[in-house]
């Protein structure tokens, strides 16, 4: 659910494209990094916990959806911020794809993430369309408040309730793996904005991050990234161990290097760093000699 910052007019379309919109110009559109980075780390994680190949399907199905739309919806409601601090690398704002088609899109994907997320059973179905209308609810205005944390908390922290739900029986998750995700949504966040911090600024953008500055954001991303890959070491039963102590180990490293690279400004590493410390602590519930579940 990573998303660019800042509000603009719905619909608004900042330049004339030719007609029609090339596939890859509308996938460009769906910040495809991060709907990659999400819906594997739920994919694997139904892996993890035991679900069976259908409930699989289902999971990859239902977050690639919901993710697609967040994204798409993001890109049409910035269209004429992005165009006006002059993002060459948003195909609505240089006019390769319409905001028109980029909102359609978004609304496509919305409808079909409706009986995918339902597919998984009542409450992992509402759980997953939460997370789907936290994501909207970010791009639509809470992006600009100091409130900008919460939408991403929302959604993580929920990423493995949709997930563990769609087991049989419906079991809701640890406490821990909730707490877990919602500490990487935040950090995510924090990290995504940091690259754009003056050009969020002058267009009103007040967010977290810009409020508490760029030096005090990466180092709060940092913590909460370690702090949630603590809770996945120490949350099962049992010992911890030495792949444990590992684990955190290759995470503490990773969000260094991820907050590193946002405060730089480099967007792409700082994505992969994150998502690398996201696969770590799914990794380290493979490797957990507890139970995720007592």
């Amino acid at each position: 659910m990573a998303q660019r910052e800042g509000p603009a007019p719905h619909g608004s379309e900042p330049g004339a494209p030719g007609p029609g919109a090339s596939l890859k110009a509308l996938l460009g559109a769906c910040h495809p990094a991060p709907v990659v980075a999400v819906t594997t780390v739920a994919t694997v994680l139904a892996v993890v916990v035991g679900a069976g190949p259908m409930t699989v399907v289902l999971v990859a199905l239902a977050f690639l959806t919901g993710q697609l739309s967040i994204g798409w919806s993001n890109d049409w409601i910035d269209a004429l911020r992005d165009a006006s601090v002059g993002r060459q690398d948003k195909p609505v704002a240089t006019g390769a794809v319409t905001a028109d088609q980029v909102r359609t899109a978004a609304f496509g994907a919305a409808i079909v993430t409706v009986p995918a997320s339902l597919a998984l059973g009542t409450l992992a179905g509402v759980c997953q369309l939460l997370v789907v209308a936290a994501g909207w609810a970010y791009n639509v205005g809470l992006k600009a408040t100091p409130w900008s944390w919460a939408p991403y908390a929302v959604a993580f922290g929920l990423l493995p309730a949709v997930v563990v739900l769609a087991l049989p029986g419906s079991p809701w998750p640890p406490v821990w793996m909730m707490l877990a995700g919602a500490l990487l949504g935040v950090g995510a966040h924090l990290l995504n904005v940091l690259p754009d911090l003056e050009d969020d600024r002058s267009t009103g953008v007040r967010g977290l991050p810009h409020v508490l500055g760029r030096g005090p954001a990466g180092v709060l991303a940092a913590v909460v990234l370690l702090v949630a890959s603590a809770l996945v070491v120490i949350g099962p039963a049992g010992s911890v161990g030495g792949l444990g102590w590992a684990v955190l180990v290759v995470a503490a490293g990773a969000a260094a290097v991820a907050t590193a690279a946002s405060v730089s400004g480099n967007r792409r590493v700082a994505l992969i760093a994150t998502a690398t410390v996201a696969i770590v602590n799914v990794v380290a519930l493979l490797i957990s000699g507890g139970t995720l579940f007592p």
